[in-house]
């Protein structure tokens, strides 16, 4: 099943979406983590996205906004740049103070 993840204003089909609250120095915090394809053509944009590390994270179904950070990410493949290519990223996201 997916979920609709806004990462700013790029919409994400997730995968395996987990949701989480976690202690981070005494305080809780929300944490994320799903999976989604990215192809070639995508690659760029995503990339520039996530580069920018700190967004404004909302997933509707789930009642969910707030700014967010990159915690943990990886792609199982480095070099999109290949025409008719598709990656599997995973992403964790950690709730910003």
């Amino acid at each position: 099943m997916n979920t609709t993840v806004w990462i700013d204003d790029r919409e994400i089909s997730a995968l395996n979406f987990l949701e989480e609250t976690i202690l981070d120095g005494g305080k809780s915090k929300k944490k994320i983590a799903f999976d989604f394809k990215v192809t070639s053509e995508e690659y760029h944009d995503v990339a520039v996205l996530l580069y920018k590390m700190e967004f404004r994270i909302r997933v509707p179904e789930k009642e969910l906004d707030f700014p967010a950070s990159i915690s943990n990410y990886s792609t199982s493949i480095t070099n999109l740049y290949e025409e008719n290519q598709v990656a599997d990223y995973k992403l964790e996201l950690i709730e910003k103070a």
